[in-house]
């Protein structure tokens, strides 16, 4: 096979780790775009092998299919992605990486303490969040959101 007879939907399966049902999947929502052969087969071009695995490590991020299909559709469409396109990307999504390193670590190191969730369950959580105050700034778990205690 060469490079401009494209990948077979099996092939990109093999190559990705996913399930020709997921190929088909990520298709039906934009993620990427087959052409038909003459036969009339799908046909991938080489550049979908890392679109899927940006597919895959957006989503471990918490990225949802709409924000990955926006992230993407700054990619050209009509030719292989390059570096530069990709950094180009990339600097798109590093603000919210931050951010998300971010609270993975207020998680970290937090989880064994009040979060400011309501559940005043913990010994803490009379003094980081006496009668709930941290309901006042809405609901969730304000203290790993970035919300400081009062006090």
């Amino acid at each position: 096979m060469t490079v401009h007879e494209g990948l077979a939907i099996g092939a990109l399966a093999r190559r990705t780790g996913l399930a020709v049902s997921a190929i088909r999947y990520y298709e039906e929502q934009g993620l990427i775009t087959p052409w038909r052969n003459a036969g009339g087969q799908r046909r991938y071009q080489r550049a979908d092998i890392r679109r899927l695995s940006f597919v895959m490590i957006a989503q471990q991020f918490g990225l949802t299919l709409p924000e990955i299909r926006s992230v993407l559709s700054g990619l050209p469409g009509n030719r292989t992605p390059t570096p530069k396109d990709w950094r180009v990307i990339s600097k798109d999504l590093r603000a919210y990486l931050d951010q998300r390193i971010d609270t993975l670590i207020r998680l970290r190191d937090n989880l064994d303490g009040c979060i400011g969730c309501g559940c005043l369950s913990l010994p803490k959580c009379a003094l980081y969040n006496p009668d709930d105050r941290a309901n006042a700034s809405g609901s969730g778990p304000r203290y790993l959101m970035g919300d400081k205690p009062e006090g």
